[in-house]
């Protein structure tokens, strides 16, 4: 990735907020379904700033003294060749921004430093603890914690996003900005509500795959929705409708903003709130347990129904949800497969060669990204 890229999850983490997981981990990981309770706070602000900003003139609203607050400025030295996978990590255990330092060079040394921010009060070393942890490390990295100068989160946020050219004529760009390009396939897109921002490399990777895929008049399921951002682009691409699914509300309720701030209406995409696959409540990575019967939980049962099928969550759920996410394809459909590092390929291969045939890859930037048709023959099809 390059250097200085600040890696707000807001991506969030989705968001991308989540850890990778190449080896299994004495602590649990948050699915990438989810988005982390403090991104979520943070998010809110987002949306309460895209609101003043359209405030009238006659009306002024200051914004920068009511969410001015402190924060824990911390700086993680690590092994680069783990730098990506600890930066993720650490938003999930806790930290609300991560930014990795790529021109520092510690006397020769194979290290590299890891800018990250944390809401005061956070247990700095549980975190730290946790993520090394999560990816693997033998040892808990080296750290120095200083106190940061209270300033304007919204407008740190903001500033942190841009408007991202996918490819050629297609632009992801953030609401409160101006699309470079007018004539383009540009998506609107509010970035603090769940993952995907269109920064992330496996989202870019999704979204060429649309790209290219999306030739008219597709039905087109999003697995993991997060932000919509693919369940949008396929729309805008011209696909007959497109489907979102997520187990986290605040992903759901972010996908129709967003669909929203692209006038694309319910008769074209339909986003759906859904139980885990083990049917337990729905439960915030942060302890919160959200009462099921309340929270507008919807049964999805059309299988063998979707022209092209895109998962881009993680290694774990890929693999434990496999059989789930292949039925609802038709026979013959594309299906994708995103959210893990190019390391973990073998895994995926294994598992999806039994639905999957002509399966191809493509990277980016070490992340990696699988489609392949669903074979005619599968039972159940």
């Amino acid at each position: 990735m390059s250097g200085g890229l600040l890696k707000q999850l807001a991506y969030t983490l989705s968001s991308r907020c989540f850890a990778t997981f190449s080896r299994p981990s004495t602590h649990p990981s948050p699915s990438r379904f989810f988005t982390n309770r403090k991104l979520r706070e943070l998010s809110q602000l987002n949306s309460l700033a895209a609101k003043f900003s359209t405030s009238s003139p006659e009306t002024p609203t200051p914004l920068a003294e009511p969410f001015a607050s402190p924060f824990l400025s911390v700086q993680i030295r690590c092994q680069k060749h783990v730098a990506d996978m600890l930066s993720e990590a650490l938003l999930c255990f806790g930290a609300s921004s991560t930014s990795i330092k790529e021109e520092d060079n510690y006397d020769g040394k194979d290290e590299i430093c890891i800018d990250s921010i944390f809401p005061v009060g956070e247990d700095v070393n549980t975190c730290i603890s946790r993520a090394a942890d999560s990816i693997s490390l033998k040892e808990i990295p080296s750290y120095e914690v200083r106190m940061g100068e209270p300033f304007d989160w919204i407008k740190k946020t903001q500033e942190s996003f841009h408007p991202v050219e996918v490819t050629e004529g297609l632009w992801i760009v953030p609401e409160w900005r101006i699309p470079l390009d007018a004539e383009a396939t540009n998506i609107i897109l509010n970035p603090g509500l769940a993952f995907g921002t269109g920064e992330h490399p496996t989202t870019k990777l999704c979204l060429l795959l649309l790209h290219g895929l999306i030739k008219g008049r597709e039905l087109f399921l999003d697995y993991g929705t997060g932000s919509g951002i693919l369940a949008i682009a396929a729309v805008k691409f011209g696909a007959t409708s497109s489907v979102g699914i997520d187990i986290d509300p605040q992903a759901i309720t972010s996908a129709r903003q967003n669909a929203a701030l692209n006038n694309i209406g319910p008769e074209k995409m339909q986003f759906h709130l859904v139980a885990s696959q083990n049917g337990s409540p729905l439960i915030d990575p942060c302890g919160v347990v959200e009462d099921q019967s309340s929270s507008g939980v919807e049964a999805i049962s059309e299988t063998d129904k979707y022209d092209v099928v895109i998962a881009n969550i993680l290694l774990n759920p890929l693999l434990d949800l496999a059989d789930h996410i292949v039925s609802y394809a038709k026979p013959g459909a594309v299906i994708g497969l995103s959210g893990i590092l190019s390391e973990q390929l073998p895994f995926i291969i294994e598992r999806y060669s039994q639905f999957l045939e002509g399966i191809s890859i493509t990277e980016m930037e070490n992340w990696a990204c699988v489609h392949g048709t669903k074979k005619q023959n599968l039972a159940g099809s």
